[in-house]
């Protein structure tokens, strides 16, 4: 073998070499990614020229679309469900000597959760009248997922006893065409004034009615500080100052799917209707019947029989559908939008066909966990700000009787739970919470919440308020708790042995 020394090299030696990549294979500039554009452009003007036409697309989806309709259903449901977000007060009072943590206060968090109940109801928390609390969430993840964005503004005396309601805006109002540098240094980017930190101090709003409708005059722009407002949209990068809708990813395949099932029905439909095309052998038109595009056609009608003129010639076309291929194209698509979504398959097409307990298992966990992402984000950007402001308020007004110097005890205890979720196979799954809670990696309070959506206060109060009415009605309820032991293992005495039969 004989060794070549590189610093013997000749020129064209060097040229014969096997070039030595260094770069990534996606950032190859060959012909296979000359159609691959990319941009070193900041998030918000990536967002500028597209906003107005995303929103205006994804929410006329929303209108007419069924895939992107049960989409928005779905979140509204598995995010929100029937009963919302349940407040629970978790208060302490200043620990005893001796004691790591003070006991509950029970009666000051039994009257922030009725007042609570209270504000909440519909004609109290939103200042139209028109929505409960759960309506408001439910607004908050429908426009998050349709439009990208929403804007809650605070109204402070309030026509109700606490003084505070809330107000949703359409981020229409929210001037995208309002960009400008201010005198201070602080920045205006797309409606949004930032602080040279990029904090958030005011938006600038359209004032009357939607900027985009005929029902009123739109009056001039109006800076509302930030405090008074909340902007909430869920970043894609950081420094991004507005919000994309969800359905962006998916926006062109549910588009072409759509069409491609509309050209599919219109088809199906001219094969089924069996049209006729005339042909005449003079040239001239055959008059008889309807016209499409210029060329005579007769529509076969199911039990008639139609004579021809002399010279006139019928002649059939086939379609071929419906097309055998259709269904699978439709269900690889739909596959291909629910990823996009953030959802299972399943649950998007309603299609339980050679669905197996382990497949939809598997599907339903992981688009839970994507709900309780979710949920959190609901609970810190939307529930958790409005309960501190309702609280301050409240306070203020004096109707909670609370004195200020309090207000940071509740505020700071404040939980909120969200929905739980039915169990995939009820039997499997109990067997493991049981299992769980047998062997310590599981609570009371985990089962509760996971499954049921309440906290364990709540399912241990509603148990103890059904035995005692058991009892009261005669009635006797055998109820064996979670986590105790099969009749099977056996007991073990105080000295650590097993008892004897003797």
């Amino acid at each position: 073998m004989t060794w070549w020394n590189p610093s013997t090299w000749t020129k064209t030696d060097r040229s014969r070499q096997i070039p030595f990549r260094r770069n990534y294979t996606g950032a190859s500039t060959n012909r296979l990614f000359a159609s691959f554009l990319g941009s070193s452009t900041s998030a918000d003007k990536e967002i500028k020229t597209a906003l107005r036409k995303l929103r205006d697309r994804c929410r006329q989806l929303c209108r007419n679309e069924p895939i992107a309709v049960k989409a928005l259903q779905i979140y509204r449901t598995q995010v929100v469900g029937d009963k919302g977000l349940a407040l629970q007060v978790r208060a302490r009072n200043l620990p005893r000597a001796g004691e790591l943590k003070g006991e509950l206060d029970v009666t000051g968090n039994d009257i922030l959760e009725g007042l609570w109940k209270e504000w909440v109801k519909k004609g109290v928390a939103e200042i139209t009248h028109r929505h409960s609390f759960i309506d408001c969430q439910q607004l908050v993840i429908e426009s998050l997922i349709r439009d990208g964005e929403v804007l809650v503004k605070h109204i402070r005396n309030a026509d109700n006893k606490f003084g505070y309601a809330l107000q949703f805006l359409e981020p229409d109002y929210l001037d995208e065409e309002y960009n400008t540098t201010l005198s201070d240094g602080s920045r205006v980017v797309m409606g949004v004034e930032l602080n040279p930190l990029n904090r958030p101090v005011a938006y600038y709003l359209h004032g009357g009615t939607h900027p985009y409708d005929d029902f009123g005059k739109v009056a001039g722009r109006t800076r509302v500080p930030a405090s008074d407002m909340l902007h909430i949209y869920r970043p894609d990068r950081c420094q991004q100052t507005r919000g994309v809708p969800l359905f962006a990813s998916v926006l062109d395949k549910i588009h072409h799917l759509n069409g491609y099932a509309e050209a599919e029905i219109v088809a199906a439909r001219l094969s089924a209707s069996k049209p006729l095309f005339l042909e005449t052998q003079d040239g001239v038109g055959y008059s008889g019947d309807d016209f499409e595009d210029e060329a005579p056609i007769m529509l076969a009608e199911a039990g008639t029989i139609t004579q021809l003129p002399a010279g006139v010639e019928a002649k059939s076309v086939n379609f071929d559908h419906p097309n055998t291929g259709y269904s699978d194209f439709y269900k690889s698509m739909l596959r291909s939008i629910a990823t996009g979504l953030g959802l299972d398959y399943v649950t998007l097409s309603s299609n339980l066909e050679s669905v197996s307990y382990s497949s939809i298992r598997s599907g339903t966990i992981e688009s839970r966990d994507n709900y309780r992402m979710h949920q959190t984000f609901l609970i810190q950007h939307f529930a958790l700000p409005v309960f501190h402001e309702w609280l301050k308020l409240g306070i203020t007004s004096g109707a909670i009787p609370f004195p200020m110097e309090r207000y940071n005890k509740f505020a700071n205890a404040a939980i909120f739970r969200p929905r739980g979720y039915q169990w995939v196979d009820p039997q499997k799954e109990v067997n493991a919470a049981i299992s769980g809670l047998q062997n310590g990696f599981m609570t009371f309070s985990d089962i509760s919440q996971q499954i049921a959506g309440r906290d364990i206060e709540e399912t241990f109060s509603t148990l103890q308020a059904d035995l005692e009415m058991a009892d009261r009605y005669n009635l006797k309820v055998n109820i064996e708790p979670l986590g105790a032991k099969s009749a099977a293992q056996p007991e073990i005495d105080k000295d650590g042995t097993e008892p004897t039969n003797e």
